[in-house]
C-alpha cells in the first residue's frame, strides 16, 4: 500500500510537467533552443530517423506564423572577420565560392573581430533586420538569400566582376 501511495504521489508531481510546455532550461537540456525553435522544424525530424525527438521538440517549439509572407529586402550585407574564418569554415566556403556572385545585391564586408551576420536593408537603404549566421552552412546562407532578397537580373559584367 505504501508503494502505491508513493507511486501516485510521484505521478501527481509529474502531472504539471506532462500537461504543460517544457521550460527554457528543460529544452536546453534536451538540446533544443526554445527561443528559436519553430514547430515546422519538428516535422523535419522523421526525415532523419529522429522520430523519438518529435514529442520533446513539440513541447519546446513555437507555432509558425501562418499566413504571413516572407519579408523581401532590396540589399544584404554579409559582415564577417577574416580572422574568424577558422571558427566558421562554412561561412568562409560560401564567401570564397561562386555563390555570392549569384546575388548582385549582396555585399561582403570584412569587419575586424565580428562574428558573421547578415544585415538586410529596404529599398531606401535603411537597415531593417540583422541576422546572426554563425551556425549556418553554405546551403543555409544561399537559401536564406534566395528567399529574402529581391531577384535582380544583372548582365553587366563590370558589376558582377565576371569577364
Amino acid at each position: 500500500m505504501k508503494n502505491l501511495i508513493a507511486i501516485s504521489s510521484f505521478l501527481t508531481l509529474l502531472l504539471p510537467y506532462t500537461s504543460s510546455e517544457f521550460s527554457t532550461e528543460d529544452c536546453w537540456a534536451l538540446g533544443f533552443n526554445k527561443a528559436n525553435l519553430l514547430c515546422s522544424s519538428c516535422d523535419q525530424l522523421p526525415k532523419y530517423n529522429l522520430d523519438d525527438l518529435v514529442t520533446h521538440c513539440r513541447e519546446c517549439c513555437h507555432p509558425d506564423e501562418s499566413g504571413t509572407a516572407e519579408k523581401i529586402y532590396h540589399k544584404a550585407v554579409l559582415e564577417v572577420c577574416t580572422c574568424k574564418f577558422g571558427a566558421y569554415p562554412q561561412i568562409q566556403a560560401f564567401i570564397k565560392s561562386h555563390r555570392p556572385s549569384l546575388f548582385p545585391n549582396l555585399q561582403i564586408r570584412y569587419v575586424r573581430g565580428l562574428d558573421p551576420i547578415i544585415k538586410l536593408y529596404d529599398k531606401d537603404g535603411h537597415l531593417q533586420e540583422t541576422v546572426a549566421i554563425e551556425k549556418w552552412n553554405t546551403d543555409s546562407v544561399e537559401e536564406f538569400l534566395n528567399t529574402h532578397l529581391v531577384k535582380i537580373k544583372d548582365d553587366d559584367y563590370l558589376r558582377t566582376n565576371m569577364v
